[in-house]
Order: C-alpha cells, then sequence, then structure tokens
C-alpha cells in the first residue's frame, strides 16, 4: 500500500553522473531558468525610451538601490552588494512562491522510503519546494556569510577584518573576538534553519489541511504562506545587507 508521506530529506528522482538530484534541487534548477529568462528579456534590448518591461524592470532597481542605500548610508556601498543582495532576495521569494503552485508535492510516482532500516512503499513527488531541503538553505547561508567577509575583506583590508576576531590587545578583546567568531559560525546555522523551519512547517501545514478540507479551507493558509515567502526573503536578505554594513566598516577602538 502506497501512503502519503513527508520526509525531511529530498527524494532522489535520478542521477546524472554520480550527481544525485532530488526534487528539491529540480525546482530550485527551475527557479534559476526563469530568473534567466526573465533577466535576458529585459534587458536584452535597453533603449533610451524604454517599454514597459525595461520601465518595470528600472522601478525595481532604482527603488531596491534606495532602500539599500538607506541601510548602507551610501549609494556606492549599496551598488557594490545591490546584486548578491538582491539576487538573495528575488530567488528565495521566487523559489517560495513556486512551492506553492498546485502539483508541486501532490505529482509523483511510487517509491520507497527507507524507515528503520527496511523500504517502505511512499509516494515520491517530481517537484517539491525547494528550501524544504535543509542542504539547500545550508548552502544560501555559508553563500551569505562568506560573501559579507568577501567585503568585508575588499572595503577595509584582511588584516583590519580578521583584526575583529583574533587580537591579542587584552585578555578581554581576545575573549570578545572569539565570541565574535563564534557568532559567524551560529549565523549559517540561523539563517539555514530559520528558512528551512518556515518554509517546512508551511509544506506541512498546507498538506495537513489539504487532506482534511481540500477546497476552501486551504485557501486562507495559501495566502498566509505567500506572505511568508515574501517574508522570509525580506528577512534573509536584509540580515545580509545588515551583516555586510558592519563587516565593510573599521572596528571601534
Amino acid at each position: 500500500m502506497v501512503t502519503l508521506s513527508i520526509s525531511f530529506a529530498a527524494e532522489t528522482l535520478f542521477h546524472i553522473g554520480g550527481l544525485p538530484v532530488t526534487n528539491s534541487l529540480l525546482m530550485s534548477w527551475i527557479t534559476m531558468a526563469l530568473l534567466i529568462t526573465l533577466g535576458l528579456l529585459v534587458s536584452f534590448k535597453i533603449t533610451p525610451v524604454p517599454g514597459k518591461l525595461q520601465n518595470v524592470g528600472e522601478m525595481v532597481v532604482d527603488t531596491a538601490i534606495g532602500f539599500f542605500t538607506d541601510v548602507m548610508g551610501s549609494r556606492r556601498e549599496a551598488e557594490k552588494v545591490f546584486p548578491i543582495v538582491f539576487t538573495f532576495f528575488v530567488f528565495i521569494m521566487l523559489s517560495n512562491w513556486l512551492g506553492l503552485l498546485p502539483g508541486i508535492g501532490s505529482i509523483g510516482f511510487e517509491g520507497t522510503h527507507v524507515v528503520d532500516g527496511h523500504e517502505e512503499a511512499a509516494f515520491i513527488p517530481f517537484f517539491r519546494s525547494t528550501y524544504s531541503d535543509l542542504n539547500m538553505t545550508l548552502a544560501l547561508g555559508l553563500i551569505s556569510v562568506t560573501a559579507v567577509h568577501v567585503f568585508g575583506i575588499a572595503t577595509i583590508g584582511f588584516f583590519k577584518h580578521a583584526g575583529k576576531f583574533i587580537t591579542f590587545k587584552d585578555p578581554i578583546s581576545f575573549f570578545v573576538g572569539l565570541l565574535e567568531l563564534f557568532s559567524e559560525v551560529s549565523k549559517v546555522l540561523s539563517f539555514s534553519f530559520r528558512l528551512f523551519g518556515n518554509i517546512f512547517a508551511g509544506e506541512v501545514l498546507l498538506v495537513v489541511i489539504l487532506g482534511l478540507v481540500p477546497y476552501v479551507a486551504p485557501l486562507p493558509f495559501f495566502m498566509l504562506e505567500v506572505f511568508v515567502g515574501f517574508v522570509q526573503a525580506l528577512v534573509f536578505s536584509m540580515l545580509t545587507l545588515v551583516f555586510m554594513k558592519v563587516a565593510m566598516a573599521e572596528a571601534e577602538h
């Protein structure tokens, strides 16, 4: 008997060489393909008198850079970090919203899950929300924290940036530096578990509600998940932006 089950681990659909392609990884590729296509459409024909699509693109970019400038305190620094931070925002938001489309998590095939050392029949969906897989959120967390340090080193120099974490001026500064170093590791965990927890919980909630009352009742929860998808993208990108501002500023003495 095949049962509908929710697994913490993303299910493998097929392999490309030695690379296992999971349903959440497949969703991330679809998201990237859509973003690349949209970017090409907007930038393919830039004209002095913009058309509708170019107008929308310019408005979104100008609004975002203006907001980043307010946070960073400098338009020059905002433009430096804009590409990666804004990419985080649109990629996470679109990934979350695509995970709410009809058929995501409900169209698949009969397969098996390993439970307590033996295989049990289970339903394997073709597509699953990108961030219902902890590997994906952990990867984004690592990229974000690494980018923070790269921008910090590029702006104030390696030794000044490293001096925020490793200093031998006095025992108190040394201890505070160790705490700061530990906090950098905790940022990766915080980024990954926050995003994973909210998206995975939303996935479980929708599956349960759809199973109990499959028609009108899930609609409010669906709209809630649309909002949560936006908020999670905003929180992730804004935290990255704030951490970059701190990293790009010299330590006070």
